[in-house]
């Protein structure tokens, strides 16, 4: 019945294919003969969600090496949530068409801060109560997990449990116990749940908040909860799970094309990453693994496009033979090679020729800082030299079109930051000119610095929305011919802000702009910034408390309840050398920085240099 439902309403909705699974290599377990039932959420679109490659992982994983079962789930767009609501169809998961309150586990993945109305909408849609707290025996556990996890008290107060770290490490380990404890009361579950190195559960801890109203201690109320949270980490990736036969969607996705994950974690430091420091230290596979992976998925798929991808593919020890050996072995099936990201040196330049010697797309560097002091400060090290000779080697190998990254914002930014950002659009443009002698075109992407969790900014205030509007206002006062410059939108940077450093009372601002409509609030279309601030007062927070305030050493942080790895220490040290613009070396390079992760997390850099 309740297909039959969904299958009416979908010739009124745009792009249908988003809610009729049936994919290519789609997973359907027995439902009555299978373990725990876990439903994998992803709160955006189905275009979004079927390129995470983490739910690649943790679909196949589960269903391909345990009796547990997994299915998937998209937020609906709101012309199908109109039907949905209209005709009473709750949100269901795409392999059974069972809705969501059957499962026995639901796991949000949360990969961006403005993606957390459209958690409370599907758990709405799907007749679950958005507040943990609300939640009976007979509701799924609701876990989330994901890079925004870092910092899990702007919405602790909507998830049972939450997971730290890498997910594929714990999750069969949480289905177990799930399994174990069919029967037992809600609460003795989490109890058991918090057990498990990596999971934290905000309902077995109690805030406490000083005079001025800052969050200043966050202890276990539960001997059962452990005082930190330490994140789990695969120790061995090239040991780890990976899919060879991922679902093929019937329609177009961000990202259509086979995957293999070369390494995971980053060496180089930049000191405004959040990635590049939550996801230390550096692992990588082997050659032959990869080799294998890339294969399986070719022959599964009938994909025409490998991607390599990781934080830095080009820093993969063993990318130059990797990147020649599928050249060479699949390009007279005209299969191709994609590098998603690029140093900026002419090492990248010349990997990008390799794989790109039928079509030129728009090559991508990303030199962040418009000067070299501001480089030095973020520990982006990177010359100017090196991004001119990275633009002349682009040129002079065909590509007519350069795309490049900045950011505004970053602490120490002066005005001759701003005016070295079009300087060195400039300087690529005549480059440009001067070797092609033809029209090139130079587009600029211009984010927002976002102080995040782990990061040594992680105390620096960030720019409010009118320093921002008027350093936009800056770069924009004269005319760039040859030049498109595109930013990123201040209001929404702002509120990514909030909830990255905010503490638990932001889960109320939150709830408070979904019940306002909020949702999809990443999409410009539907960012209501407005509700947003209407949220805020109504629930007496000042936003800019998180955002525009700088912080001490000594402070107490929400989200020092995880355990990242990361010394504290270190990253004072960090910020202190950012202060007097002093760089820091590549661990890989030059030796051990002390950064605590491989000691304390008890892994270690695991290089394939030895194929």
């Amino acid at each position: 019945m309740q297909q039959k439902l969904i299958c009416d309403i979908l010739p009124r909705v745009s792009k249908p294919a988003r809610y009729s699974g049936g994919e290519l290599n789609i997973i359907k377990k027995n439902w009555d003969f299978s373990g725990v039932k876990m439903l994998l959420a992803f709160p955006d679109v189905y275009e979004v969600g079927m390129s995470h490659v983490g739910s690649k992982i943790l679909y196949g994983l589960v269903n391909e090496r345990t009796n547990h079962l997994l299915e998937r789930c998209y937020a609906p767009w709101p012309d199908m949530e109109n039907e949905m609501r209209k005709e009473g169809i709750p949100l269901y998961a795409l392999e059974s068409f069972q809705p969501i309150e059957n499962f026995d586990v639901i796991g949000f993945s949360l990969q961006y801060e403005l993606s957390l109305t459209n958690v409370l909408n599907m758990l709405d849609l799907g007749r679950i109560p958005v507040l943990a707290k609300d939640r009976e025996l007979q509701h799924p556990i609701v876990i989330g997990g994901g890079p925004v996890c870092a910092n899990p008290e702007p919405f602790a107060d909507f998830f049972d449990a939450l997971v730290i770290g890498d997910g594929e490490e714990v999750i069969v380990e949480i289905l177990n116990l799930v399994e174990s404890c069919r029967g037992a009361q809600r609460r003795d579950l989490l109890m058991q749940l918090a057990r498990l190195e990596g999971v934290y559960v905000p309902s077995l801890y109690e805030v406490e908040y000083n005079h001025a109203g800052r969050c200043q201690a966050i202890r276990p109320v539960d001997s059962a909860a452990p005082k930190r949270v330490r994140r789990r980490v695969v120790k061995s990736l090239d040991a780890a799970y990976f899919p060879n036969k991922p679902v093929v969607p019937y329609m177009s996705v961000v990202h259509d094309r086979a995957v293999v994950e070369v390494m995971r974690g980053c060496q180089r430091g930049c000191r405004f990453c959040h990635a590049g420091m939550v996801y230390r230290p550096v692992r990588e596979r082997r050659l032959k693994t990869l080799l294998d992976q890339a294969e399986a998925q070719i022959r599964s798929t009938g994909y025409d496009e490998i991607s390599l991808v990781s934080l830095s593919t080009l820093d993969f020890s063993q990318v130059k033979p990797l990147v020649t050996e599928l050249a060479q072995k699949y390009a007279a099936e005209g299969i191709g090679v994609a590098l998603p990201s690029l140093r900026v040196d002419q090492f990248s330049v010349e990997m990008a020729s390799q794989v790109q010697k039928v079509r030129k797309t728009t090559l991508t560097l990303a030199p962040e800082a418009g000067t070299q002091r501001l480089r030095d400060a973020i520990n982006k090290n990177v010359s100017e030299d090196q991004l001119l000779e990275a633009a002349s080697a682009a040129f002079s190998s065909g590509w007519n079109a350069l795309k490049l990254y900045f950011m505004i914002g970053l602490p120490g930014e002066r005005e001759e930051d701003l005016e070295g950002i079009s300087d060195l659009l400039f300087k690529v443009r005549h480059r440009g000119y001067e070797l092609s002698r033809r029209k090139v075109e130079i587009r600029a992407s211009l984010a927002y610095f976002v102080p995040k969790a782990h990061t040594p900014f992680q105390w620096r205030a960030q720019d409010s929305i009118a320093q921002l509007q008027e350093k936009r206002r800056y770069l924009t006062r004269r005319r760039l011919k040859g030049i498109k410059l595109s930013f990123h939108d201040e209001a929404t940077s702002y509120l990514e802000g909030t909830i990255a450093r905010g503490d638990r009372r932001m889960g109320e601002v939150i709830l408070r702009a979904w019940q306002k409509g909020c949702r999809f609030d990443g999409w410009s279309e539907h960012f209501r910034f407005s509700a947003w601030m209407e949220a805020f007062e109504e629930c007496g927070v000042d936003g800019d408390t998180y955002v525009t305030r700088r912080r001490a050493y000594e402070e107490f942080l929400p989200w020092d309840i995880i355990d990242s790895g990361i010394d504290r220490e270190f990253l004072i040290q960090e910020d202190e050398l950012a202060e007097r613009g002093v760089s820091s070396s590549d661990c890989r390079m030059e030796g051990c920085n002390d950064c605590g992760v491989c000691t304390s997390l008890e892994v270690e850099l695991d290089i394939a240099e030895d194929e």
